[in-house]
């Protein structure tokens, strides 16, 4: 082998593999981190130790992985899941897409860069984790792109408050605090930013070219920015939480001022007519 060529792509959702494996007719249980590891031209299961062939990883948090697979491969393959998982119906090859090389070359120092890597002897293991790490970085992607279009939401909604206009729906600030938190869950519960591979605390090789993978992709930092502006953005929703429930408590205070004269209006006027 001389190399493996990699494309990662996200999904704009999660991928349910218990459910697909089921549909797929294969009979095991994959755990939360496991991805499903299929040929993507008989979409049966393999290993990575089985051939150099095609190969696709499938996790659960919508990362999809191509391993030597060519463009019109990859659509048909999106096509075909698009009939049983619905987040490939809206599956583009265009947007969020990261490519990433793997060259085998023997008596060279094993080298990590921004979009490829070499190292003296292939293991199948290698496969495994740059897979990980560059759909880990897609599906970030996919996150700060979102993130950026709640901050300009966000600011439209501060212009207006520049100018005096409070009145926001508290559904609206709800469906953006949802929104916002959903971010933060996703980084950290479903796209494992904070976690490692099982096979990098026992193979330090397998460790070294991990930990120099999220390094190269700033997954770290990039998680840490999102979590800044998940929580800016919280503490903002916070402020028009509390613009909107002062607004709300003052339109009550008046309402109740207003019964108050009213029923002083019918006391009086009930006197008068009384006198009369």
């Amino acid at each position: 082998m001389t190399g493996r060529e990699f494309t990662a792509f996200a999904l704009a959702g999660e991928i349910d593999l218990n459910r697909l494996a089921g549909q797929l007719g294969i009979h095991r249980r994959y755990r939360w981190e496991e991805p499903l590891l299929l040929n993507p031209d008989t979409l049966t299961p393999i290993t990575a130790e089985q051939g150099q062939g095609r190969q696709v990883y499938l996790y659960y948090f919508g990362g999809v992985v191509f391993i030597d697979c060519p463009d019109q491969v990859m659509a048909d393959f999106a096509h075909r899941m698009g009939n049983t998982v619905e987040a490939f119906k809206t599956f583009s090859a265009g947007r969020y897409r990261e490519t990433y090389s793997l060259r085998v070359e023997a008596r060279r120092e094993p080298v990590v860069a921004n979009n490829y890597a070499i190292v003296p002897v292939y293991a199948p293991i290698f496969s495994d984790l740059i897979a990980f790490v560059i759909a880990k970085s897609v599906a970030l992607e996919r996150i700060e792109e979102n993130v950026d279009t709640v901050l300009d939401e966000v600011e439209g909604l501060i212009a207006l408050l520049d100018k005096g206009k409070v009145g926001i729906p508290d559904r609206r600030l709800a469906k953006l605090a949802s929104t916002i938190l959903n971010f933060k869950y996703r980084s950290i519960s479903h796209v494992m930013i904070l976690d490692k591979p099982d096979i990098t605390w026992e193979d330090p090789a397998s460790e070294r070219l991990y930990l120099t993978m999220a390094n190269q992709f700033e997954l770290s930092q990039r998680y840490q920015e999102i979590k800044h502006k998940s929580d800016t953005l919280l503490d903002i929703t916070e402020v028009f939480s509390s613009l909107s429930h002062a607004r709300r408590a003052a339109r009550l205070e008046w309402i109740i001022i207003i019964l108050i004269f009213i029923e002083i209006v019918i006391y009086v006027f009930d006197i008068v007519r009384k006198g009369g």
